[in-house]
């Protein structure tokens, strides 16, 4: 199973999720491909992204992942919890550290939802920091150094054991993400 994991106030219809989406139903479609709208809660996210993993554990299929920006920082928990490999598009690294900034009122465009993030979300969050990557083989990290939402070389000194794909400029969306699926199917095996 290749399970994406989209980021903060994002969804399976932001740019990323669809070309990801479209790669697997051309090129892969027999393979199990994931793709949930997270809850706002960071608590009820992780819940059900534990589930999905759980019942694909469960059936026998291979853990995989590809998580964008708070995505990232998921997929990285999930990954060493429960083992598989992981694609990280411009992870967080220490999203509870810039929950102060989103406290109140939320609104995610993509789903036309409004919503509050609470102080509790930030203890939350923190819940699921991988401090330390025990096994960095099984991760591929993306980078631009041009991401105006997170500072890239966060990401940069925690994955530094990991394989690194660091482009200069671009932004946090990750300018030309979909030219890479071919290259983050090989490293996930999927084929």
């Amino acid at each position: 199973m290749l399970l994406y994991i989209h980021g903060f106030n994002s969804s399976p219809h932001s740019d990323k999720a669809k070309d990801t989406a479209e790669y697997f139903q051309r090129c892969f479609p027999e393979y199990p491909f994931v793709q949930p709208q997270l809850p706002s809660s960071p608590k009820e996210a992780m819940a059900l992204l534990c589930g999905i993993v759980e019942q694909a554990k469960a059936k026998n299929e291979p853990l995989t992942y590809i998580g964008s920006s708070l995505g990232g920082y998921f997929a990285s928990y999930l990954a060493e919890t429960y083992g598989g490999k992981a694609v990280l598009i411009n992870p967080a690294v220490k999203p509870f550290e810039l929950f102060d900034e989103f406290l109140g009122p939320q609104y995610n465009p993509y789903i036309d939802e409004h919503y509050q993030v609470l102080p509790q979300h930030k203890l939350d969050v923190a819940e699921y920091n991988t401090e330390v990557i025990r096994r960095p083989d099984r991760f591929l990290v993306f980078l631009q150094t041009g991401d105006e939402v997170l500072d890239y070389r966060q990401a940069l000194l925690k994955y530094h054991c990991c394989q690194l794909h660091v482009e200069a400029n671009g932004d946090h969306s990750f300018i030309g993400y979909k030219n890479q699926l071919d290259k983050i199917c090989e490293f996930l095996k999927i084929t």
